[in-house]
């Protein structure tokens, strides 16, 4: 269903790759609500995955970019405003990547290049795409700027490895230039702490799919989907949550809030009695 939220809005959309790309579901929903949307993601990545299917369902352009780089972020807003013929409302960071956890290294025994790589890619993409829209004044006054974060930027779980590191980054991002933006522009930046996704990227962290069952049994209202997420990363782009700014928001189903939930504990209370009978069958 269709509300009309974003009617005359303009944004980029980075990171889609996929139908699987949380970045993808809400390219869908910006254009439901009326939106016009730019695509962009590395060449590579274009190349790869399958954006101009998603370019041709939405009408949409897609410019290819390196995040990482300011030159290339420079030519993508430049020719954005060019394709829209003046400034855009939105933008949507979805862009994360740690060659540490693809090539299976352990957070006490990282290659520091490889972490530096997965810092620049994960959140300073996010300040160089902030830093280099402000410079061209590229944004609408009262326009919104939203990047995806985990809860792991304040927690520790295992197995996520360097990109905690770079989630704690990105959301001290949000909130550093959040004021600035603001201060000057009325232009909000916030960060979606999502539940886990089986995103192509996500599906990569070790032990994911025993992370997406525990959060699900944790979450009072189970897991959020990449479609549940672009229902709320669209209601940030709207004019709806206009002060709201520098927050870094839990969409979890209540993850973030728990402890232990029933269903957590009855497979925890479970695996403590198989524990206990293969104790005293090896006693016996």
């Amino acid at each position: 269903m269709s509300y009309n939220l974003l009617k005359g809005k303009k944004g980029i959309i980075f990171g889609a790759l996929n139908d699987k790309s949380i970045a993808w579901k809400v390219a869908e929903r910006a254009v439901e609500e009326g939106a016009e949307i730019v695509l962009t993601n590395m060449a590579v990545s274009i190349r790869m995955g399958t954006i101009n299917e998603l370019a041709d369902k939405c009408g949409a352009k897609v410019i290819a970019a390196d995040a990482t780089s300011v030159e290339d972020l420079e030519n993508l807003f430049d020719e954005t405003m060019k394709h829209f013929g003046g400034k855009i409302d939105f933008v949507l960071h979805s862009i994360g990547s740690s060659p540490n956890v693809r090539k299976s290294r352990t957070y006490d025994d990282l290659d520091y290049g490889f972490l530096q790589k997965t810092l620049d890619i994960s959140a300073i993409s996010f300040h160089k795409m902030i830093q280099v829209a402000r410079k061209k004044d590229a944004i609408n006054d009262w326009g919104s700027i939203v990047a995806l974060s985990y809860i792991a930027a304040q927690r520790t779980l295992y197995g996520y490895n360097d990109m905690a590191d770079a989630k704690a980054l990105l959301e001290s991002i949000a909130r550093s230039f959040g004021y600035i933006y603001g201060r000057e522009k009325k232009i909000r930046i916030n960060t979606v702490s999502q539940s886990p996704t089986p995103t192509t990227a996500g599906s990569g962290v070790f032990g994911f799919d025993g992370l997406l069952d525990f959060a699900d049994r944790m979450s009072p209202l189970g897991n959020a989907t990449a479609d549940d997420c672009a229902d709320y990363v669209v209601m940030l782009f709207s004019d709806l949550t206009r002060k709201v700014t520098m927050q870094n928001l839990y969409h979890d189903g209540g993850f973030s809030s728990m402890g232990m939930s029933r269903n957590a504990m009855n497979v925890y209370n479970k695996s403590l009695e198989m524990e206990y009978n293969d104790v005293k069958h090896k006693e016996e």
